[in-house]
C-alpha cells in the first residue's frame, strides 16, 4: 500500500501532472539551497581562522567541515534521487535524520572557529529545513538536539578546545535558533492551511458542478418523461398525429437539454465565450425559434466576470427567454446586461401575450433564485407595467 510522505504538508498535490511539476521544481529548489550553503560552509571555513589543515584545530576543522558536507550532499541525493533507499524506508525520516546529524560536528565547528563560522549558518538552515517539510514529531527532535548540543558546546563539554566563548553567545544562539523554528513551522502551517483551502475549493467546485448537470439533467429528463408518457398514452387512443407531436417535443427537450449540459461543462471550464457573446447567441437563438424580436442591450465597461457568475447569468437568461416562449408565446424579449461598480445586472422583460400559454410549475423561478442566492446575490421576477420582467444582481 503506498503511503503519503508526511514530510509533505497536507493537501500536496502529488496525483496530477501540474501537482508532480510543482513538487520537482520544488526539490530543484531545495536542492540549490543545499548546495548553496555546502559551498558557503567549504568557502568560509577555508577562509577563517583556524582555516583546513592536518594537525591540531585544523585537522578538527577539516575533519568537521567535511563531515558536515558529507551529510549535505547526502541531503541532496535523496532530494534528487529518493529511489535510492529501499522501498521499506521513509525518505522523509532519513532526511530529518540527516538534518540532525548535520547540526552537531556544525556545533563543534563553530566552537573550534575563532571569530564566527559560517557553521551556524547550516546550523538555522537545518533547523529551518526540518520545521518546513517535516512534521512536528520530527522537527521538534531536531531541535531539542540543536538546543541541547549548543548547551553541551558552550560548557565546553562537545569542543576539543576552551569552552565556546561567553554563555550570553549560547544563550542568544538558542534564543535565535528557536524563532528560526517558529517562524519555519508557521510557514509550513500556513501552507498547510493554504492546501486544505485549496481542497475545500475543488471540494465546492465539484458540488456546483453536481448540481449544476443535476439541475439540467432533471429538469430535461422531468420532461421528457412527461411528453413520452403522454405519447404512449395517445398511441393506446390511436392519436398518433398527436403522439408523434409529443415525441417531437420529447426529442427537442433532449437536444436542448444536451446543449445545455455541454454549455455547463464549458462554463465550469472556463472555456465560455464572453458573457455578452453567450447572450447574443441566446437572442439570435429566440429570434430564430419564434420569428419575434430579441433585443440586446450592453451597458457599462465589458469585463469577463468568475466562471460561476457568468454560468448563473447565462442560465437565468436561457430560463427567462424560455419561459417568453412557453408563458407568452409571440412575445419579444428584450435582455439588459449592465456592468456596474461592484455588481452585475441581468434583465429580462417581454410584454404580456394575448396567445394563451404553457401552464408551469414555477420550478423554473425557484432554481434561479436559489443560483442568485449562492452567488449572494437577488432575483427578482414579476409582473410590471409593461409585462413581465426578471432581474439578476450579483456582486462581481
Amino acid at each position: 500500500m503506498l503511503r503519503r510522505d508526511p514530510s509533505h504538508p497536507p493537501g500536496h498535490p502529488g496525483g496530477s501532472r501540474e501537482g508532480s511539476e510543482a513538487h520537482r521544481r520544488n526539490a530543484i529548489a531545495g536542492v540549490c539551497l543545499l548546495a548553496a550553503v555546502t559551498a558557503m560552509l567549504i568557502g568560509g571555513q577555508a577562509t577563517s581562522a583556524p582555516g583546513f589543515g592536518l594537525a591540531g584545530e585544523r585537522l578538527a576543522v577539516t575533519v568537521l567541515t567535511a563531515a558536515v558536507a558529507v551529510v549535505l550532499a547526502m541531503t541532496i541525493v535523496l532530494r534528487l534521487r529518493p529511489a535510492v533507499l529501499p522501498r521499506r524506508w521513509d525518505t522523509g525520516r532519513v532526511q530529518a535524520v540527516l538534518l540532525g546529524l548535520a547540526i552537531v560536528p556544525a556545533l563543534v565547528l563553530d566552537a573550534i572557529s575563532k571569530g564566527g563560522s559560517p557553521a551556524v549558518a547550516v546550523v538555522m538552515f537545518a533547523i529551518g529545513a526540518a520545521a518546513v517539510r517535516h512534521p512536528l514529531s520530527r522537527s521538534l527532535p531536531v531541535l531539542l538536539l540543536a538546543l541541547t548540543g549548543l548547551g553541551a558546546v558552550t560548557m565546553g563539554l562537545m569542543s576539543p578546545v576552551a569552552p565556546a566563548g561567553p554563555a550570553d553567545r549560547g544563550v542568544s544562539l538558542g534564543v535565535s535558533l528557536c524563532v528560526v523554528f517558529t517562524v519555519a513551522y508557521a510557514i509550513r502551517q500556513r501552507r498547510a492551511a493554504t492546501a486544505a483551502q485549496a481542497g475545500e475549493a475543488v471540494l465546492a467546485e465539484r458540488a456546483r458542478i453536481a448540481r449544476e448537470i443535476h439541475d439540467i439533467l432533471a429538469h430535461s429528463l422531468s420532461a421528457q418523461i412527461v411528453h413520452l408518457e403522454g405519447a404512449r398514452l395517445l398511441l393506446r387512443a390511436d392519436r398518433s398525429q398527436e403522439a408523434l407531436d409529443r415525441v417531437e417535443r420529447a426529442r427537442e427537450l433532449a437536444k436542448n437539454g444536451l446543449e445545455e449540459a455541454r454549455r455547463a461543462v464549458a462554463a465550469l471550464r472556463d472555456d465560455t465565450p464572453p458573457l455578452p457573446a453567450a447572450l447574443d447567441a441566446l437572442a439570435e437563438e429566440f429570434r430564430e425559434a419564434t420569428g419575434r424580436e430579441c433585443t440586446l442591450d450592453i451597458r457599462g465597461p465589458r469585463r469577463r466576470l468568475p466562471p460561476e457568475i457568468e454560468l448563473a447569468m447565462i442560465r437565468t437568461a436561457q430560463e427567462a427567454v424560455t419561459n417568453v416562449r412557453r408563458h407568452a408565446p409571440g412575445s419579444p424579449a428584450a435582455v439588459r446586461l449592465d456592468f456596474r461598480g461592484g455588481e452585475c445586472e441581468l434583465e429580462v422583460v417581454n410584454p404580456p401575450s394575448d396567445a394563451p400559454g404553457t401552464p408551469g410549475g414555477g420550478y423554473g423561478l425557484v432554481g434561479m433564485r436559489e443560483r442568485a442566492e449562492l452567488l449572494g446575490g437577488t432575483l427578482e421576477a414579476g409582473e410590471v407595467e409593461d409585462g413581465f420582467r426578471v432581474r439578476l444582481r450579483v456582486p462581481a
